[in-house]
């Protein structure tokens, strides 16, 4: 069959650091099983990559695929106007995203965070007294946490002071608000595969005053669709590939790490209605109370301030953990005689196969900018496992007395 002509690479920003490095290492294997000749011409597939924050897309591009980078479209005249979107002045018709930063010198940071919390809860509840479901875009506090050891400790003060002090909220000018075990929900690791698309389907649920007072009676009607969700706590999971258009409220607990995953993060709300975004910042770390004397800059500026990015495929460390793998998938996939398991045993070094996939992987490093090497030391670790290859298959050659590296 002949091999694919297109890659679509999404959120091409996300592969950096580790994971960049070994993707980076594997995209050796998939851009020659991807590659056919036509007329004695090498043929590579055409890689399509998207982003939203990224700097340095070049050096990033050529260590991941070894391409040159074509922006589409091309930069215009024009800044406000990018063919993807137009920037316009937040109006009525045209509805933007608000940051509000919060520090309580002198409390700590789970103190505020409960505070921001039953302040938004309680007021977002006051228009949906007022307003009904056109209030629903702001009843929904979606949270963002840094790590999930604070997320986890928040999860538990949602459930205990922010519901207590939801019972109370008429005593300090907000509306009252009952709030379920059962409408708080997180989007973490800790789910499994199978529990975040019924969460997804919850934060597309709608609040309606009309089937908010049926779900009040006793017994409650049976047919009733799935309470809406009134807080999910989250971290970096919402940051990539969730669209939900009715959110409109989230509270950062802490500054982010990087200025990219903060946009990420921040961009999830307000996409349809005005959005507010509080970001609770820690006035204990000298970083989050940078930030916040500098909090009106530093967010009109902040499209400027993303980090570049760092993808090393052949580092040494790399090398030791995915090297191995590597030259297994290009032997065994480059035509079918190797392909069965039972088959693995018969590959020898002086193979068509081996030899074209050793001196591939050897190129591609130094292509990638390592140098000769660099690729020199990557051609003897292939050579070394080959003979360990050889050895656990019984086939081993008298003939190679190097070292043997440990296959992986």
């Amino acid at each position: 069959m002949r091999p694919p002509d297109l890659i679509v690479q999404d959120e091409l920003h996300l592969i950096s650091g580790p994971l960049g490095t070994l993707v980076g290492l594997y995209e050796t294997a998939v851009d020659r099983l991807a590659s056919w000749e036509v007329e004695g011409v090498t043929v590579r597939p055409k890689v399509v990559a998207s982003t939203a924050t990224i700097r340095r897309a070049p050096d990033q591009v050529h260590a991941l695929f070894v391409r040159q980078v074509r922006v589409f479209p091309p930069h215009g005249l024009d800044v406000e106007d990018n063919f993807f979107s137009r920037q316009r002045e937040p109006s009525e018709s045209e509805p933007g995203r608000r940051y509000l930063g919060l520090c309580a010198p002198g409390r700590r940071l789970k103190a505020a965070l409960i505070s921001v919390y039953v302040a938004f809860l309680g007021a977002a509840q006051q228009l949906f007294e007022r307003h009904g479901r056109h209030a629903d875009p702001w009843m929904t506090l979606v949270g963002y946490f840094n790590a999930m050891r604070e997320l986890g400790g928040m999860r538990r003060l949602v459930d205990d002071d922010v519901r207590s002090r939801l019972a109370h909220a008429d005593r300090r000018g907000l509306a009252v608000r009952r709030i379920d075990y059962e409408s708080v929900d997180e989007l973490t690791s800790r789910k499994s595969g199978a529990d975040i698309p019924h969460i997804l389907d919850l934060l597309e649920a709608v609040f309606d005053p009309a089937i908010e007072a049926r779900r009040r009676q006793r017994p409650r009607p049976a047919g009733l669709p799935p309470r809406p969700l009134d807080v999910l706590l989250a971290t970096s999971m919402l940051s990539v590939g969730v669209d939900v258009r009715r959110l409109g409220l989230r509270v950062v607990g802490g500054q982010p790490k990087t200025s990219a995953e903060y946009i990420q993060a921040t961009s999830r709300v307000g996409r349809r209605w005005p959005g507010l975004v509080g970001t609770v910042l820690n006035w204990v770390r000298p970083r989050d109370l940078s930030h916040y004397e500098r909090f009106e800059h530093y967010h009109r500026t902040f499209y400027t301030r993303v980090e570049a990015l760092s993808v090393t495929p052949f580092a040494p460390r790399a090398i030791d953990r995915a090297l191995s793998a590597l030259l297994a998938s290009c032997v065994r996939l480059a035509g079918t005689e190797f392909n069965a398991n039972e088959r693995a045993a018969r590959v020898a070094s002086d193979h068509p196969y081996v030899r074209a996939a050793i001196e591939h992987i050897a190129a591609r490093a130094h292509q990638v900018g390592h140098g000769a090497a660099v690729a020199q030391l990557v051609r003897q670790e292939l050579e070394q496992r080959m003979d360990l290859w050889q050895a656990e298959s019984g086939c081993s050659s008298p003939a190679r007395t190097s070292r043997s590296t440990p296959l992986r």
